[in-house]
């Protein structure tokens, strides 16, 4: 069995007692995705509960479910701590279960990321089968814990995000449908996000971003394009090629919630994305950024990169007005041989392009 531990059980003792998920307030928010150990070595993700206790981490997309009309989930390595419900390519993972029941109650907020790289299936036929599909999604991880083969048990997601890196059709009423019993359940708050590419307007879901579904926030991929953060240029008040600006115009003009936020989206790592860039390089950017009113904070891909590049993720939340971190993202690894079995539908998700 694979085991890592993060060197941070020592700093336990002075965490915070209130550790915050999401603020629409705030332009401090992180998040980073994890899922799918794009790092790529046995040890380089680590369960999810591990990560929780950061204090600089707020929101945890969890990547990904990458089959909606066939629903699938996969979780790289691990998923090896799950099973296969019956008849299905859906992952039964009590541990991740727990995990979400942790990380809710040190305040983060856990997300369900849909789609993914190898999502494929392109939307749907019709409304009718798009809303249908919706309510398979919330049954799965929504409020009713009843319903059948549902990946994370008793476990409630505080929301979804969609991640779509191709042409999809009939996403409207899909997402119009799960934000609609989202908002009709009063025990939680719940919230929509989704990771457009930089490029503006998004190729695979403008449908969506155009005024008809109400997002909280957005998380845009800076990378992997000629708008992304290695565009930038210092000292220059006008970006011809990176493009925040852009989005922020979007936000206040053609976004249904003019209060939603965006995230700066940027690889964690030197692998994890074209035009990575230096926490050190970060900096200027992410000041550049604040002055717009939608700028929420930075997202990263994902949680394995992140964890192989110590100082990143420190360097990030100072520039974001963060006070002295309370752990080190050094990961410290002990690791026993296991032989690894793949469910099905279970292949890793390439997330170069995310």
């Amino acid at each position: 069995m694979v085991s890592s531990t993060l060197a941070l059980a020592a700093f336990a003792s002075i965490m915070p007692s209130v550790l915050a998920g999401f603020s629409a307030g705030s332009q401090s928010n992180v998040a980073v995705y994890w899922g799918q150990n794009s790092y790529g070595q046995a040890s380089s993700q680590t369960r999810l509960s591990t990560y929780c206790t950061n204090s600089e981490l707020n929101i945890i997309p969890l990547a990904f479910m990458n089959g909606i009309k066939t629903p699938i989930t996969n979780f790289a390595n691990a998923g090896d701590n799950c099973t296969v419900f019956a008849g299905t390519q859906l992952l039964d993972c009590p541990q991740i279960e727990a995990d979400i029941k942790t990380c809710q109650s040190q305040g983060k907020t856990i997300l369900v990321s849909i789609g993914g790289a190898t999502y494929t299936e392109g939307g749907f036929s019709d409304s009718a089968s798009a809303q249908s599909a919706a309510d398979n999604v919330w049954g799965l991880f929504g409020s009713d814990t009843s319903k059948a083969n549902r990946p994370f048990g008793s476990a409630v997601v505080d929301g979804f995000d969609f991640d779509f890196e191709s042409t999809t059709q009939n996403f409207v009423p899909f997402a119009s449908r799960l934000r609609s019993l989202m908002d009709a359940d009063t025990s939680k708050k719940y919230y929509l996000s989704a990771a457009p590419q930089c490029p503006y307007p998004d190729a695979a879901m403008n449908d969506m971003l155009n005024g008809a579904i109400s997002f909280d926030f957005i998380m845009i991929q800076f990378y992997n394009n000629y708008c992304g953060i290695q565009s930038y240029v210092s000292g220059s008040s006008t970006q011809n090629n990176f493009n925040f600006q852009t989005w922020d115009t979007w936000a206040k003009q053609t976004s249904k919630n003019p209060g939603v936020k965006i995230l700066l989206g940027v690889p964690a790592n030197s692998g994890a994305g074209g035009g990575y860039q230096p926490a050190s390089a970060l900096v200027p950017i992410i000041q550049y950024s604040r002055q717009f009113s939608s700028f929420g904070g930075v997202m990263m891909w994902d949680m394995s990169q992140l964890y192989q590049n110590p100082g990143f993720l420190d360097t990030v939340f100072g520039a974001l007005g963060g006070a002295a971190p309370t752990q080190s993202t050094t990961m410290v690894t002990t690791t026993t041989t296991k032989t690894t079995t793949t469910a099905p539908g279970a292949t890793l998700v390439p997330q170069w392009g995310q």
